[in-house]
């Protein structure tokens, strides 16, 4: 199959990569300037004691000149309209799109644009982050795919699409309800985005100050509260072992939210938090501390976009 993976950035250009080099067929579309850094540097991933370095198959908007089998859509919640008019050329009858954001409601954008037929479901876990340089870290071993058809079945393109992605450097799992897979790694990241975010530091750093262990499990209370009001409840233990992870002493984690944040980047937070406290309002479900964070954010956003305009 050929794959056209888009966005080359701390998620998509770490599974790209993997599959590169477990010999699959992958292009990454990038931006002019990505594109700049990728022929200059390679595409390079490093931590956890990695040193890799890839002369990665790239095209830049435009270039596109024919369809791929496989599109892995890997971008921020912001990018994907510009993203989706670039990579339009490669969609054909018969391409499968898999998208990995986070949150549920890029599905709408993709059934509307392509077709639900064309699109199947993805979530993806892995610790990573770009530094200066634009390389890849790998902050955590952490590293998981699960696709599934929309509809749960088992059809012929996703055995073949698990095949080809099978045996790449990560885990890989088929799920028969990949919505509801969706929305539990949307409780799991909207509570560590909100708690890092909100507090400004680490799960640690949180912990490590009186009250601090218990906001943590309150905050993923009220997502959980959501997901199942949502008709997606999360089962027991995947609630207690989200519940230690932002709960543990000496933790170094974060959300890229937190990350992008203290970076004075732009963040996902109406994707991820706003849309979630929106659903929140619809089925009845009181989200103060999430509420709270989406406003947080919301100001962080503005001072954003202030500083761009200024800038500009």
């Amino acid at each position: 199959m050929k794959i056209l993976v888009i966005g080359a950035g701390a998620t998509g250009g770490f599974f790209g990569a993997r599959l590169a080099q477990a010999g699959r067929d992958v292009t990454f579309l990038v931006r002019p300037r990505r594109a700049a850094v990728l022929r200059e540097r390679g595409l390079r991933l490093t931590g956890l004691d990695a040193h890799d370095v890839l002369a990665p198959k790239l095209v830049t908007p435009g270039e596109i000149a024919a369809p791929y089998d496989l599109l892995l859509i890997s971008v921020k919640a912001g990018s994907l309209v510009s993203a989706l008019d670039d990579a339009a050329p490669a969609v054909g009858p018969r391409t499968a799109v898999v998208p990995f954001l986070n949150g549920i409601a890029h599905m709408d954008m993709l059934n509307t644009r392509f077709g639900a037929p064309a699109v199947l479901g993805g979530v993806v876990k892995v610790v990573t982050m770009l530094n200066d340089e634009g390389d890849i870290v790998r902050l955590d071993p952490l590293a998981t795919m699960t696709i599934g058809e929309q509809d749960g079945r088992s059809s012929p393109r996703l055995r073949e699409i698990e095949q080809t992605l099978a045996g790449s450097g990560f885990d890989l799992s088929v799920s028969s309800d990949i919505i509801t897979a969706m929305w539990h790694k949307w409780v799991f990241i909207s509570t560590l985005g909100a708690l890092t975010s909100l507090m400004r530091g680490t799960v640690g750093d949180v912990v490590a100050v009186p009250g601090g262990e218990r906001l943590g499990p309150a905050v993923l209370g009220e997502a959980a509260a959501v997901s199942a009001a949502a008709g997606r409840p999360v089962p027991t233990g995947e609630l207690a072992a989200t519940a230690a992870g932002v709960t543990e002493a000496g933790s170094t984690d974060t959300a890229s939210m937190y990350r992008d944040v203290t970076a004075g980047r732009p963040t996902e937070v109406e994707h991820i938090l706003g849309d979630l406290t929106a659903r929140a309002r619809v089925l009845g479900v009181s989200t103060p501390l999430l509420d709270l964070a989406t406003l947080n954010l919301r100001v962080h956003q503005k001072r954003v976009a202030a500083a761009a305009d200024a800038a500009a």
